[in-house]
C-alpha cells in the first residue's frame, strides 16, 4: 500500500512536469497546442488521482486545499473529456498548481521531513 507521502510526492513531481511543460510558453500558443494541452492535462489527472487517495482525515486536516476541486478537474478530465475546457487547464496549471505545489512541498516537509 502506498503511503500519503508518496501520493503528496507524486503531486509535486506532476507540478513540476507541468511547470517544465510550460516553461516559455505564452497562453494563445498553448490553446492552439494539441500537444501541450495533453502533457499538461494528463499531470493534472494525475494530480488529481493522487488528491483522491489521500485519506479524508489528512484532507480534513488540511482543508485549506481545495481537494474537492482537485479531484473534480480528474473526474471531468477523465469522464467528460469532450467537456474540457482549455481555458480552465490553462488558468488551473498557470494559476493553481504552482501555490498547491507550495502547499505540497510545505507539507512534506513538516509531516514527512524524513522524506522530503
Amino acid at each position: 500500500m502506498r503511503t500519503e507521502a508518496l501520493y503528496l510526492d507524486d503531486i509535486v513531481d506532476a507540478a513540476d512536469a507541468i511547470a517544465r511543460f510550460l516553461d516559455d510558453l505564452e497562453k494563445d500558443i498553448f490553446l492552439d497546442d494539441e500537444l501541450h494541452q495533453s502533457a499538461v492535462l494528463q499531470k493534472l489527472i494525475v494530480i488529481g488521482e493522487a488528491a483522491s487517495r489521500i485519506s479524508l482525515d489528512f484532507r480534513a486536516r488540511h482543508a485549506d486545499i481545495a481537494w474537492p476541486d482537485i479531484v473534480g478537474l480528474r473526474n471531468i478530465a477523465v469522464h467528460q473529456y469532450f467537456g474540457v475546457s482549455w481555458e480552465t487547464v490553462w488558468n488551473t496549471a498557470t494559476l493553481g498548481v504552482p501555490v498547491l505545489r507550495e502547499q505540497i512541498a510545505a507539507i512534506l516537509a513538516a509531516e514527512f521531513p524524513e522524506d522530503a
